[in-house]
């Protein structure tokens, strides 16, 4: 099955260079390319792509306002968005995810990565790389204002699930997860699943959301160090 991929960014080598990168791939193809926001949400719209590739500064309609309107569109339920991001500088990742992003990459992403990445956003997980992760979003959480998700939800959780959640927020994989809780990478995605349910996530990226914003990021009873 091909992954259909849409371009949003301001600069055209940019661009041309993900182009690239991506269709040295047979499962990958780039079905269309926007220089801003707005024709980022009009072409998502005319090609329905499985993911998108979103800069966050761009001029007029920037890609965190593209976002929220693209995921908020009925008529593509499914697409995924990926934010392009520089870490330092974009003081708006936190807002993309929290508006239902799947993840971020930092564009100097190596080759492998951004094909690899794309795929697993497509395949229905999120972009949640420990090294980079938990420095992003605990630095953003702490400026973001009132609570992502209703902190009393979490005692709807099971003690299983709520020591998922904990290792999901460190950036942990499922396969990692069944490692480190000895179970099946399968019974840790159940327990997942289950956890963004009843919290009402869309998916890894918000439940790590709300693992920060509800405090329970980490040193949870019962998680093994």
């Amino acid at each position: 099955m091909t992954i259909r991929v849409l371009l949003a960014d301001d600069q055209t080598l940019v661009r041309a260079g993900f182009r690239i990168l991506l269709e040295r791939t047979d499962d990958i193809e780039v079905v269309a390319e926007a220089a801003d926001g707005e024709e980022a949400v009009a072409l998502t719209h005319a090609h329905r792509p499985d993911v998108v590739l979103m800069d966050v500064r761009m001029p007029g309609t920037d890609g965190l306002a593209a976002t929220r309107r693209i995921l908020a569109d009925e008529r593509a339920p499914d697409v995924k968005v990926i934010v392009l991001t520089t870490f330092d500088l974009d003081r708006y990742v936190f807002s993309a995810l929290h508006a239902g992003a799947s993840g971020f990459l930092l564009k100097d992403i190596e080759p492998d990565t951004l094909r690899q990445a794309v795929r697993t956003v497509f395949a229905g997980d999120a972009l949640l790389a420990p090294q980079v992760t938990r420095r992003l979003i605990a630095a953003f959480v702490g400026r973001a204002g009132g609570p992502a998700f209703d902190p009393d939800l979490w005692t709807a959780l099971t003690d299983r699930e709520r020591q998922v959640v904990s290792l999901v927020a460190e950036g942990l994989t499922n396969q990692e997860i069944g490692v480190r809780l000895a179970m099946s990478p399968a019974t840790a995605k159940t327990h997942v699943n289950r956890a963004m349910a009843k919290l009402g996530a869309r998916d890894r990226a918000q439940l790590v959301v709300f693992a920060y914003r509800s405090g329970m990021a980490g040193g949870l009873p019962g998680v093994p160090p």
